[in-house]
């Protein structure tokens, strides 16, 4: 059953709130006021009245949430930044502790309803890639951004990347793993920020993946908009794009496919050797040890890269031409290759191909950046970033790329990859 209701309260909740420059505040939450479409589920049947065991309800659809801080003593508006990040801290953990699928139970005859609480269906592994064009928050220079990604709004299962400064295009190719519990309903949230230091950082965009438009056991990449707010039906405004990779893995599914983000916590030679105990520790605590280190994937492999192509280069000179070529490059290893120069094109054809030896698969990219060749230097015309998620899970693929940066353009590529996968302790 799903009915709307309205709660208005007036309780006095103090929160002792420490901020970064360690000072503590205490804030009063007054005025309380609650208004959504709530969820009740009868559960489960039964044979004595009243007909059902328990009560269970969640807020599927949140309409109005407002109440009042106040610091103790004092204005809270008085202090900047406080008052909002505050506000949003609060809005977060009422609506998580509450909204769907997150429910709660109320026993009405006794008996175990441990079978109704909420419980993980299975894992999201999300690689947060890089953003374009966002919006400069910065009056001097440019924004420092960094993301913050989750499914549910809790301190300890949002995640948060490193903060790239000065920089409108970020690249930031980090990994992050969460815990999904209704993969029909919970969607994941990015939220990308200016970091102002000391002060309260501000909102540069945000964006949205249902889980439910992600196929299990397939990688998808994808660019969301960046928008204001997550309940604006549009957004007008142009604050940029994000760029992730996105791995849906149910309960039961994990063996059927290869999953390259995975650690294997099998014994090294090494460790191997030391469980005999030689060393006269006991050889349970060292295996002990060794399956509570945390191990982080090391894909080793030769990445072949076949520039086929381009399409639609645009014009560098006044005859309405240009001499395009292609440099390859890996972001973390840094070697590089370079095609020949086409003359006089702007639908060159390559077909060459380089081999890169990549000692990390899973944490370099792949940059490709197209330059028009002059007599007295280059032109820099666009560029195409790729990780090397998909190359890893298929083997060998062909795709049209996008310039970046460019008013026009595409690549032509084939990617070809034999690795692998070797496992080291992160320390």
């Amino acid at each position: 059953m799903e009915l709307e209701m309205q709660w208005d309260g007036n309780p006095s909740i103090v929160l002792d709130i420490k901020t970064k420059l360690g000072v503590s505040l205490p804030i009063q939450v007054k005025n309380i006021g609650f208004t959504g479409v709530f969820r009740l589920m009868f559960k489960p049947l039964v044979n004595e009245f009243p007909c059902f065991g328990a009560v269970c309800y969640s807020l599927r659809h949140k309409k109005k949430l407002d109440f009042t801080l106040k610091v103790v003593g004092g204005d809270v508006s008085s202090i900047p930044g406080i008052s909002d990040a505050i506000e949003s801290t609060i809005r977060d953990a009422i609506e998580d502790s509450i909204t769907w699928p997150v429910r709660k139970i109320i026993p009405i005859i006794p008996g175990d309803y441990s079978d109704l609480e909420l419980k993980p269906v299975g894992t999201l592994e999300v690689k947060l890639v890089q953003a374009k064009e966002l919006t400069n928050k910065d009056i001097i220079g440019k924004s420092d951004p960094y993301a913050v990604v989750y499914i549910r709004p809790l301190a300890d299962r949002m995640k948060k990347s490193k903060t790239i400064n000065n920089q409108l295009n970020p690249i930031w190719n980090e990994h992050f793993e969460f815990i999904v519990e209704d993969a029909s309903t919970q969607h994941l949230i990015v939220k990308i920020f200016d970091d102002e230091g000391v002060q309260a950082s501000e909102l540069i965009g945000c964006a949205q993946v249902l889980l439910k438009d992600l196929e299990p056991g397939k990688v998808k990449d994808v660019w969301l908009k960046l928008v204001k707010d997550l309940d604006l039906q549009r957004d007008t405004k142009n604050r940029g794009q994000v760029h992730l990779e996105l791995l849906y893995i149910p309960f039961g599914m994990e063996n059927s496919f290869t999953n390259p983000f995975a650690p294997k916590f099998s014994m090294t030679s090494l460790e191997k050797a030391l469980k005999s105990g030689s060393d006269g520790t006991e050889a349970g605590d060292l295996e002990k040890a060794a399956n509570q280190k945390k191990r982080e994937v090391i894909v080793r492999g030769v990445l072949s890269v076949t520039v086929i192509s381009a399409e639609e280069v645009p014009a560098t000179d006044i005859l309405g031409k240009a001499d395009p070529y292609v440099i390859l490059s890996l972001k973390k290893a840094g070697t590089k290759n370079k095609t020949r120069v086409v003359n006089d094109s702007l639908n060159p054809v390559w077909n060459q191909t380089f081999d890169f030896v990549v000692e990390d698969g899973l944490h370099d990219m792949l940059v490709l950046e197209l330059y028009d060749h002059d007599t007295f230097g280059k032109d820099y015309i666009g560029r195409c970033i790729i990780t090397l998620t998909r190359v890893i899970l298929e083997g060998e693929y062909s795709d049209t790329v996008p310039l970046d940066g460019a008013k026009s353009g595409k690549l032509n590529l084939h990617l070809k990859w034999s690795a692998q996968p070797i496992y080291r302790d992160s320390t």
